[in-house]
């Protein structure tokens, strides 16, 4: 039996960034078949927060470490084993995966932008309890951005993908059985010989992908937004979009009177790619596909947006005041610096009233909601998971029944706020000192 080398580390022994890089150079001169260099044995270390940046650590073994929050954009990770790794939170843009071993790791809301995991082995893995192994644990790759990334043939049944960006992601030929993707991102993957039998696919994007081949084999994608499914064009409505709008101004500006209230209820708007500025105020659009779009500073006060999708939409500064939001779904979308607060309705103050932003039943997940002003904001029953509300006012919000896994109220204004527990909670991002997981 091959000696194990004495540049491993014990039971999660933390080490600092200049143990690492002697231990990188060691395993260069291994890689080289240089004299003196040695395998790097790092199994179960805690390497939380350093970086690894453009190393190469092809075949080295990382196995059960903690690795959150690493700097490992552009590492060689080829033929590697990160067997039950926690990557939550890391950097691996364009890092390599090439046949890596990577069962039972932990990569929640990582950014893998461009990585290749090519051949990559993404299976359950059983994970160490003490001296005895658990029955496994499925890779976790939930809310992280893997937007071109490279899975060719990967093994990645049972794995979970749940909000995942795989925009424009290499899938041919690989595992998914029994994987879940709900709510993930696939615009313009690539899929061809690629197996997702007993897949969730619920509210999975699926646009830009030819699906022939998975219909063909009877998988249900039924709850998936497909081209078929996704609603009617903005482009087969009748009229053009800015006509409408005008027409819909005229309205709003004579309360009804002269004009048309705009109506987007189910239609799908992606066409447009951007509605940047655009002033929309009281539009109804309950169900309407807005995702991926460009909304910067759009002003829809005061409309009626129940049930539809602005995932990965920018939003950031839009005035949404007084808007319906019920059911909505914002995953991966940035409202950075966006007016939520309450819209005031009469003069008199007989007839002043307040109307909340109403986020009620509404998914937030991975959402970039830094700066935001909430205030009086509704959010009951609302998914929050990993929501990031960085320096915004919450002040009066809401957010009874709401899930707040993971989420981030750091420097928050949350004075007169209502929460399910009686003291005011803190929550940070997984893998920091002092987190409060509230799921």
């Amino acid at each position: 039996m091959q000696e194990r080398p004495s540049s491993s580390a014990s039971s999660h022994e933390k080490i600092t960034q200049d143990q690492l890089e002697a231990l990188v150079r060691l395993h260069n001169r291994f890689i080289d078949g240089r004299l003196g260099g040695r395998r790097a044995d790092l199994r179960n270390a805690d390497l939380s927060g350093l970086s690894l940046r453009g190393e190469n650590l092809r075949q080295a073994n990382f196995m059960g470490c903690i690795m959150v929050g690493m700097d490992l954009s552009g590492a060689n990770f080829q033929e590697a084993s990160l067997y039950a790794c926690d990557l939550s939170n890391a950097n691996l843009y364009r890092t390599v995966f090439t046949r890596a071993d990577l069962r039972g790791a932990r990569i929640v809301n990582a950014n893998l932008i461009g990585a290749n995991l090519e051949a990559a082995d993404l299976r359950v893995g059983a994970i160490s309890n003490g001296t005895n192994y658990d029955s496994g644990q499925m890779v976790n790759f939930r809310g992280a951005n893997l937007s071109g990334a490279r899975l060719m043939g990967a093994m990645a049944s049972r794995a979970d993908f749940s909000d995942a960006i795989l925009v424009g992601a290499n899938m041919s030929k690989a595992d998914f059985a029994g994987a879940q993707l709900e709510g993930a991102d696939l615009s313009g993957a690539e899929i061809n010989g690629a197996t997702f039998k007993g897949a969730n696919l619920k509210s999975a994007i699926m646009t830009g992908v030819d699906l022939k081949e998975l219909e063909d084999k009877g998988i249900d994608l039924s709850g998936a937004v497909t081209d078929k499914n996704v609603g009617t064009s903005v482009k087969d409505m009748g009229l053009p979009l800015a006509q409408m709008i005008d027409t819909h101004k005229s309205w709003v500006e004579s309360a009804g009177k002269a004009g048309k209230q705009l109506d987007l209820s189910g239609i799908d708007l992606r066409a447009l790619q951007s509605l940047k500025m655009e002033k929309m105020t009281a539009i109804k659009g309950v169900g309407a596909k807005f995702f991926g779009m460009n909304l910067y500073k759009i002003e829809l006060q005061s409309a009626v947006l129940d049930e539809a999708d602005f995932r990965n939409c920018d939003m950031e500064a839009a005035d949404l005041r007084g808007t319906s939001f019920k059911r909505a779904n914002f995953s991966h979308a940035k409202l950075r610096n966006a007016n939520c607060g309450s819209l005031l309705f009469g003069e008199g103050s007989g007839t002043r009233r307040f109307s909340p932003t109403n986020f009620e039943s509404a998914k937030l997940r991975y959402a970039d909601l830094s700066g935001t002003q909430m205030k009086g904001a509704l959010f009951n029953g609302a998914d929050l998971s990993y929501a990031n509300f960085t320096g915004a006012d919450l002040r009066d919000a809401d957010f009874t029944g709401a899930t707040l896994n993971m989420t981030v109220l750091d420097n928050c204004q949350t004075d007169g706020a209502k929460f399910d527990k009686a003291d005011k909670p803190v929550f940070k991002f997984a893998g920091k000192a002092g987190a409060e997981d509230q799921g």
